[in-house]
């Protein structure tokens, strides 16, 4: 078999800064990652890694949702207030249209008219 040649070309290679280094070099210096993982991701590191990555992806997801529920819910609100306001100025209406004198006006047109003077009462002697 052939030695593999991609990292001996990779390794000669400079970098456009021009002191050679680049910050990913930089930083897997400080790092020391090929002491943890050593030339290649080992399998057993696989599974965590998922684990770890499907549990960022729920947390994602549902701070999304949180965040949806939360708008559809100061929508709501806002059309609550909006019924509310609309309830108390229907309220008001029926108020002042069930007021004696308001009566008066609505049916003067059919020919009934308020008495002016109180009800007699009629006592009846055993």
């Amino acid at each position: 078999m052939r030695q593999n040649t991609l990292k001996k070309k990779i390794s000669k290679s400079s970098s456009p800064k021009g002191n050679g280094k680049s910050i990913f070099t930089l930083i897997e210096e400080k790092l020391d990652v090929r002491s943890i993982l050593g030339e290649g991701i080992p399998v057993k590191f696989v599974p965590p890694f998922l684990y770890v990555a499907l549990l960022a992806l729920i947390y994602i997801w549902s701070n999304h949702r949180a965040e949806n529920l939360i708008r559809k819910i100061e929508v709501m609100q806002r059309e609550v207030e909006d019924l509310r306001a609309d309830v108390t100025t229907l309220e008001a209406e029926y108020m002042l249209s069930s007021k004696q004198s308001e009566v008066a006006k609505k049916i003067a047109p059919l020919g009934i008219v308020e008495i002016s003077e109180p009800p007699v009462k009629i006592k009846v002697k055993k």
